[in-house]
């Protein structure tokens, strides 16, 4: 009696482990996979925080009536930091993040941005910005280079930031404009489509970025 009771109790939560079992190992069999490593245990870098660190974009319209503002956050990325001063660095950008101004993911707004149109998020879910010089402007002030990675082209980009380094934690924050269209964003862009009128949006893209790195 006591062998025939545990036969039916396996019978009964076998279906359940299976079937909690399965989905979880889809799921992360179609997630996307980041190709960026980093420097774990090198002294010279921080590991960014991502839960501290975001990405505000900001788009609009050519005749700057309408305006769309959101956010991205970052999945990963470390600053190469000697004698207290930034040197280098990764940022990995997680497109599938991208939200609207009240942080909605799935809208139609969102959903056209991760589509073709704009970033074709399911070919290229990762975007990145490889720092590649920092120069110094004024005390805190500071001008990075580096080479931004959209859609799988790479362009370099220079833009002015803030520097704030204490007890462990630098943090740095700035704004990168961007013609959208060096990156194959097309969407109703002047340079490609005639007689838009109104609806012709800005090649340009505002993006503030904080960074917040840690030990």
């Amino acid at each position: 009696m006591k062998k025939l009771i545990a036969t039916y109790v396996i019978l009964i939560i076998a279906p359940f482990l299976f079937g909690c079992g399965g989905p979880e190992k889809e799921k992360s069999k179609n997630a996307p996979i980041s190709s960026l490593s980093l420097h774990v245990g090198n002294d010279k870098y921080m590991m960014i925080n991502t839960k501290e660190s975001v990405v505000a974009w900001k788009g609009a319209s050519l005749n700057g009536l309408n305006i769309q503002t959101g956010y991205v956050y970052l999945s990963k990325g470390e600053l190469m930091i000697e004698n207290g001063q930034l040197m280098g660095g990764t940022v990995e950008i997680d497109m599938n993040t991208i939200e609207d101004k009240k942080h909605g993911r799935d809208n139609k707004l969102v959903n056209h941005l991760k589509d073709p149109d704009f970033f074709n998020v399911e070919k290229f879910p990762f975007s990145t910005i490889v720092i590649t010089k920092v120069a110094s402007i004024n005390g805190d002030d500071k001008k990075i280079t580096g080479n931004l990675t959209i859609k799988g082209i790479t362009h370099p980009v220079t833009f002015p930031v803030k520097i704030a380094a204490k007890g462990g934690i630098v943090e740095v924050n700035g704004k990168l404009i961007i013609d959208r269209t060096l990156w194959d964003v097309r969407y109703k862009s002047a340079k490609f489509y005639a007689n838009l009128a109104n609806q012709t949006m800005s090649d340009y893209i505002e993006y503030d970025i904080k960074i917040v790195a840690k030990k």
